[in-house]
């Protein structure tokens, strides 16, 4: 081998590992980023008041479990739990049945002023929610759907409605539409050859979208708390009952809040990668 070819050989050699360096070097901080605030959330949870306050803390706290037993007791935590569950499952439902046909005509229809469609949906989230909440309410208490789970689902489906239609546009879009015109020449029609071919192929990436938007519905707060009262979700309930609280307890709400979905998405993260591998193909 020449020279040139050892020193053309040894620069690429060169810019590999540099480039394999910087690329560990970012999943390392963006790792970092995300698991140092869970960590410092999860030793102030666990950790007795005092140990809250001092410094510096110990790598490993002594385990305190008082402030969460004192959390998970207060007055309304279960119902404001439960009120999340429902409003969050509503949610999810509402999103998939508007979202998934409307990606599904996207990617497989052309039709006059689809793209404006398209814009229109990403529209959805260009007006800040405080903007809408006051006219929201005020519709809310005329029609009688003001401190309910179904008023409350509508507006976290408006919120993830964007993300459900964009999703699935993208994992029809991934799928030959010659595998539809193969099952029509097969005696099926277009609903038959969509429940018994795309359906199957997509469902785990239809899944995957059904899980964002209970995600969306289950860290959204303002408009929890501005349209209801008795029926408020966990995360409104901790706006309105910790604000004052001492910071152990705030921790405490903190992690009782954030520990459910990370473990939800934990479960599910079959179907979130899935939903990648579909969407790429």
């Amino acid at each position: 081998m020449s020279t040139a070819a050892k020193m053309a050989t040894g620069n690429v050699t060169g810019k590999s590992a540099w480039h394999k360096y910087v690329f560990t070097g970012a999943v390392i901080l963006l790792c970092l980023w995300v698991l140092v605030p869970i960590y410092l959330l999860l030793v102030n949870t666990f950790s007795s008041p005092e140990d809250v306050s001092g410094f510096p803390k110990s790598f490993i706290p002594n385990i305190d479990t008082g402030s969460v037993e004192f959390f998970l007791n207060y007055a309304g935590v279960g119902q404001a739990l439960w009120s999340s569950i429902k409003v969050a499952t509503v949610t999810m439902i509402l999103s998939i049945m508007a979202g998934a046909p409307a990606g599904y005509a996207l990617s497989r229809f052309e039709f006059r002023g689809k793209e404006t469609f398209r814009v229109l949906v990403l529209m959805t989230r260009a007006f800040p929610l405080p903007l809408l909440a006051l006219p929201l309410a005020v519709m809310y208490l005329r029609i009688g759907l003001d401190d309910t789970v179904l008023g409350l689902a509508l507006v976290h489906t408006m919120l993830a409605l964007p993300f459900a239609v964009l999703i699935t546009f993208s994992l029809f879009s991934g799928i030959p539409v010659e595998l539809e015109e193969a099952a029509w020449t097969l005696g099926c029609n277009r609903f038959q050859a969509f429940v018994k071919v795309i359906l199957p192929l997509v469902l785990p990436g239809i899944t995957a979208s059904a899980i964002f938007a209970f995600v969306i519905s289950w860290n959204e707060v303002f408009a929890a708390a501005v349209l209801t009262i008795e029926n408020r979700t966990l995360p409104a309930f901790l706006l309105q009952g910790l604000g004052n609280a001492p910071l152990h307890l705030k921790f405490a709400g903190g992690a009782v809040l954030v520990l459910p979905a990370l473990l939800f998405i934990f479960l599910v993260r079959k179907y979130l990668f899935s939903m990648w591998g579909i969407a790429n193909r």
